[in-house]
């Protein structure tokens, strides 16, 4: 990494958790995150999801198919474990390299999980083979028990759902994808081992107020959902020091605005178009750009076992403030881009 008073340059990102659709909005989507990714986990909650080895293959199938031979970028997909998983499946995939992870999504936790799991129970005999293997499990932390406050179910999970889980496998390793909260901080800083987890740009630069506050914001509107400024600030701790257990996950998550603006909308944050340029200007407002190729580009990698890429890109600090577009045009609709309400003085020059 080289660091001018305006300009860095860091090895080439990567994204650990990307939703890009399927048919004509993957088409649309996808540049947004190979402009500045080289890799990116894909998430499998489409419906009907990615159950099965065969699927995956046929879905990085279809990626692969909207990206251009000279693009470099390379999609790393993932299972949707449900309690018909077959051990002998995943394990089979992974050898096959059709796979990087397999995600767990609690049933109903968010955007299409009705086919999650319900008795995490029932699924232990798929994680003590991907123990056994070192598959890694990417954990959507949230309990769906109606009784417990929205706000406080992912601190419930990590009591309630993930320590036992990690007591039981203790060799197993997990992401824990988006973390919102203080106690998910906490919990991974006191873990010395198998355990990361990621972090989106919306969850570090706005708090549940721009959600809320003068009326619904539909378009900030995501699970976990966004929290009091105390855990913004826990993670913005977390991203920043070069922690090598932190590393980003945009979970960029794309929906029409007919969709967002709706009885019931959709949850999901479209972000991938500027995240590197967001975190770029978080990172040095905290004074912290001497980490952020750790958070963006490094420690990811490591976790998965992957080399580092052998790009790199170049941001420059302009006087101008970038104009971030208000939309997306897609064949299917326009989708709303994230706004991340400060001013963004960062671009990719390369």
């Amino acid at each position: 990494m080289k660091i001018s008073p305006n300009q860095l340059v860091i090895i080439k990102p990567d994204d650990w958790h990307l939703h890009v659709r399927d048919k004509e909005i993957m088409k649309a989507v996808l540049p947004e995150s190979y402009r500045w990714a080289s890799r990116a986990i894909i998430m499998p909650n489409l419906v009907p999801p990615i159950t099965t080895g065969e699927d995956a293959r046929l879905y990085a199938n279809r990626i692969k198919a909207c990206i251009d031979k000279d693009i470099n970028f390379e999609p790393l997909l993932t299972l949707y474990l449900t309690e018909e998983t077959e051990a002998d499946d995943v394990v089979s995939a992974y050898r096959k390299k059709i796979i990087k992870a397999v995600k767990l999504y609690p049933a109903g936790a968010t955007t299409n999980s009705s086919n999650g799991v319900r008795n995490i129970n029932g699924v232990y005999p798929v994680l003590g083979a991907m123990s056994e293997q070192g598959i890694p499990l990417l954990i959507h932390g949230e309990v769906t028990d109606p009784q417990i406050d929205i706000f406080d179910r992912e601190a419930v999970f990590i009591e309630k759902i993930l320590a036992p889980l990690r007591n039981e496998f203790p060799d197993l390793k997990i992401v824990m994808e988006h973390i919102t909260t203080e106690q998910a901080v906490s919990y991974v800083l006191n873990e010395e081992k198998n355990l990361a987890a990621t972090i989106t740009p919306h969850h570090l630069v706005v708090n549940r107020n721009v959600m809320l506050s003068g009326g619904i914001k539909p378009h900030y509107y995501c699970l976990p959902v966004l929290k009091k400024e105390p855990h913004r600030l826990a993670l913005i701790r977390a991203a920043t020091k070069g922690d090598k257990r932190f590393f980003l996950g945009t979970d960029s998550a794309p929906h029409l605005d007919s969709s967002k603006i709706h009885d019931c909308g959709c949850a999901g944050v479209f972000n991938a178009s500027f995240a590197i340029e967001i975190l770029a200007q978080l990172f040095d407002n905290e004074h912290e750009l001497k980490n952020l190729e750790s958070f963006v580009s490094l420690s990811g990698a490591e976790f998965y076992g992957l080399p580092h890429n052998r790009e790199n890109i170049i941001l420059s600090k302009s006087d101008k403030k970038l104009e971030i577009p208000k939309k997306l045009q897609t064949s299917e609709g326009d989708i709303t881009l994230f706004d991340p309400l400060m001013s963004i003085y960062w671009r990719i020059k390369n």
